[in-house]
């Protein structure tokens, strides 16, 4: 969830900042499916299935965070000076990068779902980067005090970066896409896929909701303050 001023991108970016400064214009795309992007849909669509099925009875705000989340992390540092185990991603992360934990600890269905709508993305000249997946509790929390330090008070900073208890992020349940072509290619086509963004001042960040195939993505909350997941 690339650090803006109140009106733009969240600080819960910042220690990313994905987007590259030449690709912030909405890409082209082409008109029609070819039968190899049908078969990916359906792939997703069967995915999306499983989801529903696997969801039965359980709500989005039901799912704990993992109990060795909750302990303090241990800080693994590369020479890039990211914090990759605790979910931190380099600028070109892509969703089939597996050996890192933000994009590997992605909740499974999730994953599937922006796979098959990246390779389609891919064939309108597309190409999808993973600015944030998978976080540690212990990562959110950073990013919620950099927030507070940025905004000046927790209330502010919650319309853009969640507690550790609240994040769908800890939970590996939601993902955030750039660059800015990526993510409004996605607002066009990500309901095919299950793909929905949640926040109107969140373009980049996309949660799996399996029915949004068949029934189009829910209405988006302004910011999290009015997600009720956030509050409790």
């Amino acid at each position: 969830m690339t650090r803006p001023a109140p009106a733009q991108p969240s600080p819960d970016s910042a220690h990313r900042n994905r987007d590259h400064p030449g690709s912030d214009h909405p890409g082209s795309v082409r008109a029609g499916r070819s039968p190899v992007r049908g078969a990916r849909r359906a792939a997703a669509l069967l995915a999306l299935a499983a989801a529903l099925v696997g969801a039965a009875g359980c709500s989005p705000s039901s799912s704990p965070v993992p109990t060795e989340d909750r302990a303090e992390a241990t800080v693994s540092v590369t020479e890039s000076g990211l914090d990759l185990d605790n979910g931190a991603l380099p600028a070109d992360a892509r969703i089939d990068d597996g050996a890192l934990p933000g994009v590997a600890k992605l909740d499974a269905n999730l994953r599937k779902a922006v796979e098959a709508a990246a390779a389609d993305a891919r064939e309108d000249g597309v190409d999808f980067t993973v600015n944030s997946g998978w976080r540690s509790a212990a990562y959110q929390k950073g990013l919620l005090d950099d927030a507070v330090a940025t905004y000046g008070s927790r209330t502010e900073a919650a319309r853009w970066v969640a507690s550790p208890e609240s994040s769908p992020h800890v939970r590996g349940k939601a993902v955030d896409i750039g660059p800015v072509d990526a993510s409004s290619w996605l607002s066009q086509h990500g309901a095919d896929y299950g793909l929905c963004q949640i926040y109107g001042n969140e373009m980049w960040h996309y949660e799996l909701r399996p029915d949004a195939a068949e029934q189009g993505c829910p209405a988006q909350y302004s910011d999290p303050t009015e997600d009720p997941r956030m509050r409790g």
